[in-house]
């Protein structure tokens, strides 16, 4: 008979600690005891689109993949703890303290110590690979190394990837975003696999984790929050420092807010100043970047925490409501109901008159 207990050192590690562990590393054979294991899996949805020139193009899959691999890691870590590679590396994300790579299966000083002293065990996630590709703005499309594609196709594309997830054996899906545009696209694909599969899908941004009177706290009064700004930018020198050129531009203020506090959507072909980008890069620096890391970071596996802690749902049904007073709702395919008799009129005929 095969043996399917999932084996190695990144998924023991992953079953005693908790934390993430690649769904690329996962054995077919082994998949129905990892989805049996796991509280959650989670899905990054990036974009490869132009942030100006100070940016990488994969800065949305920075961000998402990067807080990705946080949403399961224990909150002493913080940033610079223990890292899943993005795109399912040799060893899964593992609470601060603990050694992913050698401390599968337990060891004899590990089993020496007292139960209170051991590393807790977090909660456990299956990282799938990112969904690289998005619908982009017009405002983005026309520049240098965007690659858009038709929202009716990235909403269908979204649905797909999140069903088979879901029909793989994970009920509860965390989608960590890093493009403002996949609000959409993956919102619209969640209400349609939810009526189809028991599912709990759960999609967090990750540029809301911070609130503006935060960012205005760490970078003052100038605007900090817009595409390629100094917020987004502190976010990517949070993650990966390397990829960032900050004297490869210089400030670019953005064209003003409406002067409303009402929330509003507001879509322009182009505003100006703009050069697929605009901000106030000279306030993003790496001490920003570490905080926004730590503070998103934190909020994100508070909210896993909650999330997973809450009952599951109940199965889609097609079927509509039953009554509030508690009698069944008619079906409509039912035959109608025969009418009650009556004493013919006297100018109809009865039954049998010729």
């Amino acid at each position: 008979m095969t043996d399917v207990t999932p084996s190695g050192d990144h998924v023991a590690a992953w079953l005693a600690h908790g934390g993430l562990v690649p769904v690329a590393r996962v054995p077919g054979g082994e998949l129905a005891a990892v989805a049996g294991a796991a509280d959650f899996a989670v899905l990054p949805v990036g974009a490869v689109e132009w942030h100006g020139p100070h940016l990488p193009l994969g800065t949305d899959l920075i961000l998402a993949e990067g807080f990705a691999a946080e949403s399961a890691t224990s909150s002493a870590a913080g940033p610079g703890g223990t890292q899943a590679t993005p795109s399912g590396g040799d060893h899964p994300v593992a609470p601060a303290g603990v050694d992913a790579a050698s401390s599968g299966g337990g060891t004899p000083d590990e089993a020496a110590t007292p139960a209170e002293d051991r590393p807790a065990v977090g909660p456990r996630g299956v990282l799938f690979p990112a969904v690289p590709y998005a619908a982009c703005p017009g405002q983005t499309r026309p520049w240098p190394g965007t690659v858009a594609i038709r929202p009716e196709i990235a909403v269908g594309y979204l649905a797909d990837v999140i069903e088979g997830i879901v029909a793989a054996g994970f009920p509860r899906l965390l989608i960590v975003n890093g493009h403002d545009a996949n609000m959409s696209t993956v919102r619209a694909a969640m209400e349609w696999v939810s009526g189809r599969r028991t599912a709990s899908l759960l999609l967090v941004n990750w540029f809301q984790l911070v609130t503006p009177a935060e960012t205005t706290e760490l970078y003052g009064p100038l605007v900090s929050r817009g595409h390629g700004g100094a917020y987004e930018t502190s976010g990517v020198l949070g993650f990966d420092p390397g990829a960032v050129r900050l004297g490869a531009v210089d400030d670019l203020p953005p064209k003003p807010k409406l002067p409303v506090t009402h929330p509003y959507v507001l879509v322009e072909s182009r505003p100006d100043p703009w050069q697929g980008w605009s901000g106030h890069i000279s306030l993003a620096d790496e001490p920003a970047g570490r905080r926004v890391r730590e503070l998103a970071g934190t909020r994100l596996r508070e909210i896993v925490a909650a999330w997973v802690a809450a009952p599951p749902p109940a199965p889609p049904t097609a079927d509509p409501l039953p009554d509030p007073a508690g009698d069944p709702a008619p079906d409509p395919a039912a035959d109608p109901a025969p009418s009650p008799a009556r004493e013919p009129t006297e100018d109809e005929p009865t039954e049998g008159a010729s």
